[in-house]
């Protein structure tokens, strides 16, 4: 068995210090993703012999003291809904089979210019949606921690590559939760950035997020990817700060809020709580204070969230007709039946669910009764969150409102599997940064802490986040080879 790859930190010492090659950390992830990965449903795709090409340049550039950055040279994995050139770009559906991206998404070009290497392509929930990677059509993806549980979703396969130490670094998409949730399924945390600080061009739907090992890591990540791209709309044109330069470790000053509507029992399994609360209390003895706050409107952001996202999803996949790319089904002699086909064997069930859903609530008739005012309550949500940080700097949460749950058990309960991103959905909804952190265990498995900050406010989250993970040692944690 191939030994886990360490954290982004310890594999840029080892290339520092000689002690290890970028072909050589190459070599091992493949192999880890191949034994490891296999199994747990890890990867949609593994670039093998283009991937080590690229660690050989990288190995070149550091002998002639020409590396790029902190991430040259280094292993990493992305979504499968990141374009990138030359590769398969399939979102996990069928109905993508066989396309080949003929460009780069915005972050993997970031990732170039760092000098990544992107070894492979990880599993996810088909079309990014789901919360449990269940709904890829190639098969789950499993909890590392234990393979009958799932990783959460959609973003599993990006979190068990971390978690099962293929890669230090991956990168997935997070709209209502999809990085933070597996994040802290898996044990690793979760960064979801400010809506657009990372360029979503060439990333099939949703925003960019990342996984990593600890805070650190995350920050040196987020700043090769971060920044203004003008093929993208949304995108920001702040400079982006060198966040890895404000961890310091030190919180004093900090004020944390705990807004009540997340802590209340009902609906929360007792001991995710528990593992939350006493993480609050680690940041408040390292020198944060703490105040109660309220976010009057929380009950409505998963019901808001559900609305706006299927109403999208509704428009988005309009593309996918079997008439540009992907699948087009055969013996179709009239364009309807062609449309009608293609779509039906190309989606799967969890995807037509969401098409149906949001063209119902985008239909004449019921535009006003429901999408309109799910776009008010997102008014309402994001004024919530602006009168809580007048009075806080950061606001902490569970991230889940329990530990993954066993494969198959939320299938057949819709509503029930929706409800796992209750404490995520409400950030993408205000369009603020949040970042999960491992803060212990609940029967035995893995608990997220959700650090929630103001727009813009990546720096103050990864900043308390390493702090808390100096403080404790929950991040180092490894879960069992064996445990799938």
């Amino acid at each position: 068995m191939v030994e886990p790859l360490g954290t982004l930190s310890e594999l840029r010492a080892e290339l520092d210090d000689g002690g290890a090659t970028s072909r050589g950390l190459v070599e091992r992830a493949l192999e880890r993703a191949g034994e490891v990965g296999e199994r747990l449903g890890v990867f949609r795709h593994l670039r093998g012999e283009a991937a080590l090409a690229e660690a050989d340049a990288a190995d070149a550039r550091r002998a002639a003291g020409e590396t790029r950055g902190p991430l040259d040279g280094i292993p990493v994995v992305v979504k499968d809904n990141f374009s990138q050139q030359g590769e398969p770009t399939g979102c996990a559906s069928k109905i993508l089979e066989g396309y080949v991206s003929p460009y780069d998404a915005g972050a993997v070009e970031g990732l170039g210019r760092a000098g990544a290497i992107i070894v492979g392509r990880t599993n996810m929930d088909e079309f990014a949606m789901g919360s449990s990677n269940e709904n890829s059509a190639y098969g789950p993806v499993r909890n590392p921690w234990d393979g009958e549980r799932v990783p959460g979703g959609s973003s599993g396969g990006s979190a068990v590559a971390v978690a099962a130490g293929i890669v230090p670094v991956a990168f997935g998409s997070d709209t209502g939760g999809s990085i933070r949730q597996p994040a802290s399924h898996c044990g690793v945390v979760g960064m979801k950035p400010t809506y657009g600080r990372v360029s979503r061009y060439g990333l099939v739907a949703f925003a960019s997020s990342l996984d990593a090992h600890s805070a650190a890591d995350a920050a040196v990540a987020l700043a090769a990817v971060a920044g203004h791209d003008p093929r993208d709309s949304t995108s920001l044109p702040e400079p982006v700060p060198d966040y890895a330069a404000g961890l310091d470790g030190d919180v004093s000053g900090l004020t944390i809020g705990l807004p009540r509507e997340y802590f209340v029992e009902e609906g929360v399994d007792p001991d995710v709580l528990a593992r939350v609360r006493e993480g609050v209390e680690v940041l408040q003895a390292a020198g944060a204070k703490v105040r109660e706050v309220t976010l009057p409107h929380t009950e409505y952001a998963i019901a808001a969230y559900y609305l706006i996202a299927t109403a999208e999803a509704s428009s988005n996949l309009a593309r996918f007709d079997g008439v540009r790319y992907g699948h087009r089904a055969e013996g179709a002699t009239q364009l309807r039946e062609l449309y009608e086909r293609s779509r039906s064997e190309g989606f799967g069930a969890e995807v037509k669910r969401r098409i149906l859903l949001g063209t119902y609530v985008l239909s004449s008739g019921y535009y006003d009764a429901y999408y309109k005012k799910a776009l008010q309550v997102r008014t309402l949500l994001r004024r919530d969150f602006e009168a809580a940080f007048r009075e806080c700097d950061v606001l902490a949460t569970p991230t889940t409102p329990a530990p993954a749950f066993k494969l198959g058990e939320n299938t057949r309960d819709p509503l029930r599997m929706y409800m796992a991103d209750v404490y995520t959905v409400a950030a993408p909804i205000a369009g603020i940064p949040g970042i999960s952190v491992p803060c212990g265990f609940a029967h035995g498995l893995p608990v997220g802490l959700q650090l929630l900050g103001p727009p813009l406010g990546e720096g103050t989250l990864l900043r308390a986040a390493d702090a808390y993970q100096r403080e404790t040692q929950h991040h180092e944690a490894r879960p069992p080879e064996g445990g799938a």
